[in-house]
Order: structure tokens, then sequence, then C-alpha cells
């Protein structure tokens, strides 16, 4: 006799298995793509610059629920997200481990400044997809802007890091495979065009692992966005609200580990990186690419609730980082906007 599991639970575990499926899939593709673009000769640094901050799988989900009719859920994982990063990542950081942090001026003024275009654009009620084409087209000269930036201050970034540690692990390997040339050099011999045909085939490999990844993140989305479909049914709450709180808080919990660890480690600019980072994403390209599939509804609960909420966390975070300083305080006081905001959501 078959199983008669309610239509709720299929639903929760669909959605869950769905964002799990997105977020492991993004990771193999950011690091496939990487890879790939290293053994072609791509330059590894100026495309992990290119891929700080951005935040694909929650791109991917908003997508997604366009495609299959729910904007709203698009939407609310934009705010959403944003608000996790600036309330509860920055927030949980302030209150486990308060740190002190020298963030250039110009930084905080971009983020600033980043929301302006998505918001009065948004102000006649509806995001066109030709907002959606001048918002995706305006996350380009922030890439470019930090980068010159990064250039001149001759900031480290966490990409720039990793690009070191795998050249120190290179060259380890080198040696380590160095001396067993000396104790196994007939062995090496014979298995010398395994090595040769891999090498030569290393960047079609990464870039077919990139696509399988492709492929995980649309399945995955698509197994998030019905098991969602479900959960609106069950809580009685709009696709927005859900959006910006369940869905963003679930996909997001990366964004916690990303700003919390590095603070922890006494490294807090590395955690600020990925806050400025992910905030100009989130405000230009991540909305203009919801709004390039239709039109999206901005009025209502949009200004009512979302941008109050995001312009009032935004502020907070900014004020902190240009004092130089994220104390308890600080910290608890982000986690009360995010809970009220919360609140917000669920009552409205």
């Amino acid at each position: 006799m078959p199983l008669d599991v309610p239509p709720a639970i299929v639903g929760v575990l669909s959605f869950l298995i769905g964002v799990g499926l997105v977020i492991g899939s993004v990771e193999t593709f950011i690091e496939a793509v990487a890879e790939s673009a290293l053994a072609l000769g791509v330059s590894g640094f100026f495309l992990t610059v290119l891929l700080a901050g951005t935040d694909l799988e929650n791109a991917v989900l908003g997508f997604v629920a366009v495609l299959d009719g729910l904007p709203g859920l698009a939407l609310g994982t934009v705010f959403g997200e944003a608000l996790f990063v600036l309330g509860a990542a920055v927030g949980v950081a302030g209150v486990l481990t308060p740190f002190e942090t020298d963030a250039p001026r110009s930084y905080l003024l971009m983020m600033l400044g980043a929301p302006a275009l998505l918001l009065v654009l948004a102000l006649d009620g509806t995001l066109t997809r030709f907002d959606g084409v001048l918002l995706t087209v305006g996350y380009l000269p922030l890439l470019v802007a930090v980068y010159g930036l990064e250039r001149r201050a001759n900031t480290r970034y966490l990409s720039a890091e990793e690009v070191e540690a795998f050249e120190e692990q290179a060259l380890d390997g080198g040696t380590e495979a160095a001396d067993d040339d000396l104790l196994d050099l007939d062995l090496d011999l014979d298995i010398r065009w395994l090595d040769d045909l891999r090498a030569r085939h290393e960047g079609r490999y990464r870039l077919g692992v990139a696509l399988l990844a492709v492929g995980g993140m649309t399945v995955g989305s698509e197994l998030a966005v019905s098991g969602a479909q479900v959960m609106l049914g069950v809580l009685g709450i709009t696709g927005l609200a859900f959006g910006a709180t369940v869905m963003s808080f679930v996909a997001s919990l990366e964004e916690l580990f990303l700003t919390v660890e590095p603070v922890r480690r006494g490294r807090p600019h590395l955690g600020v990186g990925n806050v400025v980072g992910s905030t100009l994403f989130f405000v230009t390209a991540n909305a203009g690419v919801i709004a390039l599939v239709r039109p999206i509804d901005t009025g209502g609960a949009v200004l009512a609730v979302h941008w109050p909420f995001f312009l009032v966390s935004l502020a907070l975070v900014a004020g902190m980082l240009a004092r130089g300083r994220v104390s308890r305080v600080g910290g608890a006081t982000l986690l009360a906007v995010y809970a009220a905001y919360w609140g917000a959501n669920l009552v409205t």
C-alpha cells in the first residue's frame, strides 16, 4: 500500500532539496569555471573579482520563480537576501565577535548609492524589461570601479588569497612530484602520457563539469519553486513575503558563514568585502535579471515594507563601518531590525 504523504510535507522536502541542490551546483559551477579559466589561460584574478559578491543561486531561484509565474517570490528574494546579509550576517558577527575595520569610504559611498537606480525605476510601481536591462548593465561599471579601486589600494581580496594558496599548493605539489621522479622514474615514464592527456583536456573537462552544474541549478530551482508554491498555500502568505523570509533565509545561510567566519578569525575586511559585493549585486543585476523575464510589480508592500527596512539596515551598516566598529549593541540592533522585517512580512 503506497504511503499517503501529506502534500505539505512533499512541498517542504521539495523546497529544501531544491535549494540545497542549487547551492551545491552553484559552488561546483564557480569552482569549475575558475579552474577551467586557469587551465585555458584566462586571468584567474579577474574571474574571481568578477564573481566576488555575486549570489548566483539567488539569481537562478528568482529567474525560475518569474518563469513559473511567481514574480513576487522572485522580488522577495532580492530584498530578503539583501536584508539577511545586512541584518542577520553583520548582526550575528557583531554580537559574537565585536570587530573594528577600516573600510574605504569609496566602497561605503558606492554601497549607499547603488540602490538609487533601482529605487528610481521602482517608484512608478513597475520594473519593466527595459528597467531590467538598465539594472543588469548598471552592475558592470560597479565591478569595473571596484576592480580599479582594488588595484590602486592594493587591498587583498579573499579571491586573491585563494589564488595565492593555489599557487603555493601547486609549488609544493611540484616539489613532491620531483622527489617521486627520483624514486620511481620508470613508473612515471609509463603513466606520463595519461598526465599529458589530462592536461590537454583539463579546460574542456572543467567546462563540462560547469555545464553539469548548470543542469543541477535548473533542476534544483524547479524543485525549490514548486515546493514553494505548495508551502505558500499551506502558510497562507504571499509569494513576496515568503521569498523575503523563508526562501531567502534558507538560501542565504552560506552568507552568514562568509561574513561571520572572517570576522571570527580576525580578518573582518573579508567579511566586509562580502557584504559590499553582495549588496551591489542584489540591487542591480539580481533585480534586473528577474525584470528581464517579465514586468515586476514594485508597489504596495514593496514600497511600504521592503524598501524602508532595506534602507534603514543599509544606513545602519554603512554608519557602523564608517565609524570603524561594529559593537554588540550595533549587532543586536541589526538583528532586531531583521526580526522586525520578518514580523512585518508575516502580518501584511
